[in-house]
């Protein structure tokens, strides 16, 4: 199968804070290099491109040396953290803005959605630049009169199609804008970040259409952090982290790799010197930590346990101590508590009456596989005494995020709402009496 687009060591490299080089020094040594027939100074220079660092130059790359071929039909999932490099490599290949170094072959006609009312004037009505727009993109005025009705129908929009779009809510642009994207016939759809805006019916109504494109032969390049849609829908995943391609294959894998490679210092916390340690003249914390697969991590996949570990050091004899998490969501909300003890009125377990000897402890508590719903949480961390003294309560030291890899319930793309989401066991019952077993995925692992 023919490659219709092919990236060959393509670079892209960027002076932060300033447009262009900055300095009229920097444009005459590029001119003086560039007659004597050598190469730009300032392509040697610069820092890989890692948002959270301080960086020692004026110069970052956005892209190092990111090659990879597409074919026709094929769908593209293009994975990475925030600063990865996701939206400068769309922009380089939608021809928006052009590489520092590098080779890009196209053959076809591009459409392309990486932001909200791309290639729409503000001024024009929704009827006019579904016709701007499908010019742009080189299609003839009666390729897209063929199409007009369709895209109005899918974008919802009908009553305000001869509105100004500058009027138009976010939703509306998006829906409008990504309705003339996917009806018109281009040979490449170019989508970054479609999902972000619009309600769940949109986003169903997105997923579906994107569906029906793959499946004409056309070739999709797909940027989204929903990583179940991802799984779903693309035959192929590329990783980028720091502006490099980090992995390029088999969609499961991409995504896995994405979900296992968060940044680890958000899910650990240590303290090397008690005197920096929340705690007190009898207890205080060593650490805090989340662990998926023995491994500690911000980033846990909705349908594998999680180990939460909590070490402390106890510096009383015999003192009777209770460890406890209480996890927060997104907005602040504690979502649920749980101590390392069955009963409010009988506190006793494998050490009696819970009477520590000084020294080291590490307590455990699992979060079950299949329990939460996809959401970032935060942890606090509670030590109490004698049942009722609270020797330290922490803020929220640590969190991670709870991601669905598409694995799980993956037909429901749209979102599920609720703090919780359970896998639940389920059976259909007869009038006559007989049991019918729902046969499950999980079932057959």
């Amino acid at each position: 199968m023919s490659a219709v687009i092919s990236v060959r060591n393509v670079s892209k490299q960027y002076r932060l804070g300033e447009v262009g080089t900055g300095a009229l020094s920097h444009d005459l040594n590029r001119w003086w290099h560039r007659v004597r027939g050598r190469e730009d100074p300032y392509l040697t220079v610069g820092e890989v491109n890692e948002r959270s660092a301080k960086g020692k130059s004026d110069y970052a790359w956005a892209l190092r040396d990111v090659s990879f071929e597409v074919n026709q039909g094929e769908v593209l999932g293009i994975i990475g953290r925030n600063g990865a490099g996701k939206s400068t490599l769309l922009k380089i290949l939608s021809r928006v803005t052009g590489p520092t170094g590098g080779e890009i072959g196209i053959k076809g006609r591009i459409a392309s959605l990486l932001e909200v009312g791309t290639g729409f004037h503000p001024e024009l009505t929704g009827r006019e630049n579904i016709f701007l727009n499908g010019a742009i993109l080189g299609m003839r005025k009666w390729e897209i009169a063929k199409k007009f009705e369709e895209i109005v129908a899918f974008s919802g929009c009908e009553r305000y199609i001869d509105t100004p779009v500058k009027r138009y809510s976010s939703g509306m642009y998006v829906r409008l804008a990504f309705a003339v994207a996917a009806h018109l016939e281009s040979e490449i759809l170019i989508l970054d970040e479609v999902l972000a805006v619009g309600d769940a019916e949109f986003q169903k109504r997105c997923l579906g259409k994107m569906k029906d494109v793959a499946g004409e032969g056309r070739t999709v390049l797909f940027v989204s952090h929903n990583l179940a849609a991802l799984n779903t829908l693309c035959t192929r995943g590329l990783v980028l982290k720091h502006g490099r391609v980090e992995f390029d294959g088999e969609t499961r894998e991409a995504v896995e790799r994405h979900v296992n490679s968060g940044a680890v210092l958000s899910g650990e916390v240590r303290w090397s010197e008690r005197a920096s340690a929340p705690g007190n003249e009898r207890v205080f914390l060593n650490g805090v930590r989340i662990v998926s697969e023995g491994v500690a991590t911000s980033n846990v996949v909705m349908d594998r346990s999680c180990d939460i570990e909590i070490e402390y050091t106890t510096l009383q004899e015999g003192l009777s101590l209770n460890a406890s998490i209480h996890l927060l969501d997104k907005m602040g909300v504690e979502i649920l508590a749980s101590a390392n003890f069955h009963s409010a009125n009988l506190i006793r377990d494998e050490w009696g009456d819970r009477s520590y000897p000084v020294g080291r402890y590490r307590t455990v508590c699992t979060i079950p596989a299949n329990f939460l719903n996809e959401c970032q949480y935060s942890i606090r961390v509670a030590l109490v005494s004698n049942g009722s003294t609270i020797e330290l309560l922490t803020p929220e030291i640590i969190g991670f995020s709870a991601q669905d890899t598409g694995e799980m319930r993956k037909q429901y793309l749209g979102g599920w709402i609720g703090l919780v989401r359970p896998k639940l066991a389920w059976q259909t019952t007869q009038l006559s009496g007989g049991v019918i077993p729902i046969k499950r995925e999980s079932d057959e692992n």
